[in-house]
């Protein structure tokens, strides 16, 4: 086979895939102003639960606060489903305590695959008690879960913006227990 048509079909095999893959990510769809760019999150210096990237469609007030080790709370914003058929939860991971916290490993789950790309908040779980189901934050095609990542130590004061993307639950499901490990569990009313 001469090289030339190799490469030729190869470089067709390429975009033919990458078109696949747009659309099966529903690249038809109009990028929401209000999803973050990456899911990779710096700390910020102090500020309110509200601070950070939200914008004025945004609710305001805190759904649940939950406790976790060290000091850290985590106050989460924001439970909405979308018309894709996810559900994303927002929110503010604090450090209320005197000392820098370094966040458990346990956050990112279990799972293998999750587990090698670093520290997340990849075990983060919805359960939906009437429908007896458990739904874990979304993969990539790669296994990097979608959720805030590369979090590992939150000095005093500091706070930080977080997400994840769980499945969204059928619209009967009008709330959930959000359950992150190390932190206690909490009631969500999903939007």
């Amino acid at each position: 086979m001469n090289v030339r048509y190799a490469r030729r079909g190869l470089s067709s095999l390429a975009v033919a895939s990458m078109a696949l893959l747009a659309v099966g990510c529903g690249a038809d769809e109009k990028p929401k102003a209000d999803k973050p760019a990456s899911t990779s999150v710096a700390p910020s210096k102090g500020g309110s639960a509200t601070q950070g990237s939200q914008t004025a469609e945004e609710p305001t007030e805190t759904l649940a606060v939950l406790k976790g080790q060290e000091g850290l709370e985590l106050a989460v914003t924001l439970a909405e489903r979308d018309a894709g058929g996810f559900l994303t939860v927002k929110g503010t991971i604090k450090n209320t305590g005197s000392t820098s916290a370094v966040l458990s490993g346990l956050l990112r789950g279990n799972e293998t695959e999750v587990m090698k790309h670093g520290n997340s908040l990849g075990g983060a779980t919805l359960v939906d008690s009437a429908a007896k189901k458990r739904y874990y934050v979304l993969r990539d095609t790669d296994g990097r879960p979608l959720a805030t990542t590369g979090i590992s130590i939150l000095p005093a004061g500091e706070n930080a913006d977080v997400f994840m993307q769980f499945p969204a639950p059928p619209a009967s499901t009008t709330e959930v227990s959000f359950q992150l490990p190390t932190f206690e569990p909490a009631t969500l009313k999903l939007s």
